[in-house]
């Protein structure tokens, strides 16, 4: 049972880390796979400056949550408008993210895109309601 396909077909693996285990019992050299390095660094890594910009133009936009039900901030701006604004702040455009990726900046750092929500007027009672009535007798 050498080959690397029916391993994969055994045990469900992918045919890539089979052959490389194999290998690695025939060689007894451990092939390291950092995972960790593939992955590109996140803006917020990149430029922890515009992170702090982008709170500065957000910060006086936004609300809590009326309820405080969440943590989140709740904003009128878009990230289209925090982009052009990073930009007007001076962001060149080749390090200022693109809007679909600003958009989840602004959700990790706990900002949420929704409309201002009035509040809701309570109605007043006169004391006694029609049930009242019902219950005294």
């Amino acid at each position: 049972m050498a080959s690397p396909g029916l391993r994969k077909d055994l045990f469900g693996w992918g045919r890539v880390p089979v052959e490389m285990g194999i290998n690695e019992l025939r060689t007894g050299i451990v092939c390291l796979n950092d995972i960790s390095t593939r992955h590109k660094p996140r803006t917020e890594d990149k430029y922890p400056q515009m992170i702090e910009d982008i709170h500065e133009i957000v910060v006086p936009q936004s609300h809590a949550d009326p309820h405080l039900r969440t943590t989140l901030a709740y904003t009128k701006m878009t990230a289209a408008a925090v982009r052009d604004a990073l930009l007007k702040k001076g962001w060149p455009e080749e390090q200022v993210s693109a809007v679909r990726t600003l958009s989840e900046i602004l959700l990790r750092q706990g900002y949420r895109l929704r409309s201002v929500a009035k509040t809701k007027v309570q109605k007043k009672t006169n004391g006694q309601t029609r049930f009242s009535k019902m219950s005294m007798r």
